[in-house]
């Protein structure tokens, strides 16, 4: 039996059997075309038999897309009353048993994934969308690749590259575990209730090798936190908080570790803002 996607007029009818409005706190524009989702899916490269995670499905568009190839999907919703009806959905939609398993949770605290999905998709709001990312890349190294729909800053900002104007501290975070990239504009009209702002998907890729453990990830991270703290700031002086307390003992610091005590964070790599914590690390013993 085949799948059957979400239109338009379904998502409205769901919403109004489930009392649901459309909030702008959880992000819910729900997507009500079948083409956008399918390109979701298609740019993810999902397969029959893969395991995907789905961080908010909300009323399930993107949900049945997944598992229209095939693959298995492991959703978390924070919303009890969309995790409660998913289920019925799907199956009243073609989805075979055991395809879909829903998670009722706050995808910020989850800490466990049964069944280890490979590949992560969502669309995300706007003031969730990255920590939520880091979050996931952080604590489920099994997932090794995805795509995410978000607000055009937002994933302008995590595919940035180093000297750009709008790279910033989660670009270079989202560096951390490997290489993204906008991959499609999504039309505001694809969406119930139609955003005031336009929408990208970008995809990502988790490098074969880890850049590094838990510890050099966190010292890492604090000290692009303290490089973007304040913008356009010589690192020598963004740094110096936590670089031995003065521009002296950072600028040595930095030169350690290769890097121009007068460059900004604006223009460093991930790479760049990991040796410099390196060297940290060792001029503190």
């Amino acid at each position: 039996m085949p799948v059957n996607l979400l239109g338009a007029a379904d998502i409205r009818a769901l919403a109004a059997e489930l009392d649901v409005t459309p909030t702008k706190k959880l992000g819910q524009n729900f997507v009500v075309d079948a083409n956008t989702v399918r390109k979701i899916v298609t740019v993810a490269g999902v397969t029959a038999g893969e395991t995907v995670v789905e961080v908010g499905p909300g009323l399930g568009s993107l949900t049945l897309a997944v598992l229209e190839t095939g693959a298995n999907v492991l959703a978390v919703e924070i919303d009890h009353r969309l995790a409660a009806r998913l289920p019925e959905t799907a199956a009243a939609r073609g989805v075979p048993d055991g395809a879909l398993t829903v998670l009722d949770a706050d995808a910020l605290r989850i800490t466990e994934l049964p069944g280890e999905p490979t590949v992560l998709v969502a669309n995300l709001p706007y003031n969730v969308s990255v920590p939520v990312l880091l979050h996931f890349l952080e604590s489920f190294p099994f997932l090794r690749r995805g795509v995410v729909m978000v607000q055009a800053e937002v994933g302008e900002r995590l595919a940035a590259p180093p000297g750009s104007k709008i790279y910033g501290a989660p670009s270079a975070k989202a560096a951390w575990y490997g290489p993204w990239r906008l991959a499609g504009t999504v039309s505001r009209q694809v969406f119930w209730p139609v955003p005031n702002v336009d929408s990208v998907l970008v995809s990502f890729t988790r490098d074969a090798a880890a850049r590094g453990d838990d510890d050099e990830r966190r010292r890492t991270f604090a000290i692009v936190d303290a490089a973007f703290q304040q913008r356009r700031k010589m690192l020598r002086q963004a740094l110096s908080g936590v670089l031995g307390g003065a521009s002296a003992e950072a600028s040595t610091v930095l030169e350690a570790a290769g890097v121009e005590p007068t460059a900004r964070g604006e223009e460093l790599s991930i790479a760049d803002f990991q040796r410099i914590a390196a060297a940290a690390a060792r001029a503190a013993g």
